[in-house]
């Protein structure tokens, strides 16, 4: 059919694979198994354990909103930890830049905060010296990259501080960011070599494609002027993008720096000719894992993907695109986020059950069936969880999109009962981490 991936092709297969309405059709699929019994690693919680969870994040969310408007989940909301005004304070330092440049400035500074976003560890924190603060795991990655940002160091042009470009990126080393992040022995932070290499191979994979992040200097901002103004004109009043399309150009175009491991398979074709070299950067998949359970055509099967970075990176650049006059449509299109917290609000909430209480107490890695089972769970039942919290909060799914669900949200739900069943409010479950996925 015209327009649909050829699964049979590794290329097809991938570009399958970087759609949500496939990640939401596995995840669905491998809940409903788990539902009739056939996980060999959860259990699912009756419909009474479900509506308490959303009880719990209907809750939360008014505590934490009252009646006042839902902004979206993103980085941005990192930002403001403590009640600090620190985008108010990049758009002073911006003020003679035109919202185009602004815009493009934005994208900058969050791409590289939420590439620097994946678990700091119970162990490490921040401290802001302007506001007198400590700030530990999310807020204080935010906090810290968003100086780090500010001080140029993702800048190869020191007279142009607040941009990140190709070259800064390449010539990062992990002693300064390590600096930048205030990492010591006293003062560990999880994952700090595979956080230096993402960057560096980030600044790699532009210099290599400037018809997406700029020809004479390459920016993640070029994304701006790709999707919106390509031929560099100033974007028009009616501009409008979709989350997916968002999406998708950045699992094209970055898919290089992740993990080289997961890579769609290549077989040889009719008549002795090979398809594609898999080692090709097109047929890199970066979050997407391995699971005997998975159905799927072609070579997609027994793959389960994810893209969490990639969607939590999308959810936080659509404030960006909206302030450089850009309606982003579709915001339905993208899943909510497998991590610790959405993930944990669910084992925590007796949602999700482990088929044996040891399992819990197990260290595992990302591509660990159990992990990789537990993640996609959590996405279905995002899914089924948001119309209870938007009927518990009186809103329309137009006025609670998953995007505030998760805001409100779940996600703060998931510290919250995290802080209640576990001192020091760690996950219910380990996971060891190079930096890249958690």
């Amino acid at each position: 059919m015209e327009g649909v991936p050829n699964a049979e092709q590794p290329e097809g297969a991938a570009s399958l694979l970087r759609t949500t309405a496939e990640i939401r059709r596995r995840a669905q699929a491998l809940l409903a198994r788990a539902r009739r019994g056939e996980s060999r690693w959860f259990r699912v919680g009756d419909a009474a354990a479900l509506e308490d969870a959303a009880r719990e994040v209907a809750a939360v969310t008014r505590n934490r909103y009252g009646w006042q408007p839902i902004p979206y989940h993103s980085r941005w909301r990192h930002f403001e930890a403590g009640g600090v005004d620190r985008l108010g304070e990049l758009n002073r330092r911006l003020a003679d830049q035109s919202p185009h440049a602004r815009a493009k400035a934005h994208i900058d500074l969050v791409l590289v905060s939420v590439l620097l976003d994946a678990g700091a560890g119970p162990d490490w924190k921040y401290h802001e010296a302007a506001s007198g603060q400590a700030f530990a795991r999310s807020e204080g990655l935010g906090v810290a990259s968003y100086h780090a940002f500010m001080a140029g160091l993702f800048s190869s042009d020191p007279a142009r501080p607040l941009q990140v470009d190709g070259a800064g990126l390449r010539g990062l080393v992990a002693d300064r960011l390590a600096e930048a992040f205030q990492v010591s022995e006293a003062n560990p932070l999880v994952g700090m070599a595979g956080r230096t290499g993402l960057l560096r191979r980030l600044g790699e994979v532009m210099a290599e494609q400037p018809a997406v992040f700029g020809v004479d200097r390459q920016r993640p901002g070029g994304l701006f002027d790709r999707l919106v103004s390509p031929e560099g004109v100033e974007v028009p009043p009616t501009a409008t993008v979709r989350a997916h399309d968002i999406l998708s150009e950045l699992l094209h175009s970055m898919s290089p720096i992740w993990p080289a491991a997961n890579r769609i398979d290549s077989r040889a074709g009719d008549g002795g000719n090979l398809l594609p070299d898999p080692t090709d950067p097109a047929l890199l998949l970066g979050d997407c894992w391995r699971h005997s359970a998975v159905d799927g055509p072609g070579l997609t099967k027994g793959w389960m993907p994810f893209h969490k970075l990639s969607q939590w990176l999308t959810y936080s650049l659509i404030e960006p695109f909206e302030a450089g006059g850009v309606r982003v449509e579709g915001l339905e299109e993208l899943t909510g986020l497998p991590e610790y917290r959405n993930g944990g609000l669910l084992l925590d909430a007796g949602v999700l059950i482990p088929a044996e209480p040891a399992l819990l107490q197990q260290r595992w890695r990302a591509g660990d069936e159990f992990i990789v089972e537990w993640r996609a769970l959590t996405v279905a039942l995002l899914d089924e969880l948001a119309p209870l919290v938007r009927h518990k909060l009186d809103a329309t799914e137009a006025e609670l999109p998953l995007a505030c669900v998760l805001e409100g949200g779940t996600w703060a739900a998931g510290r919250v009962l995290a802080a209640r069943a576990r001192e020091g409010g760690g996950p219910p479950l380990q996971i060891e981490s190079d930096g890249t996925v958690f």
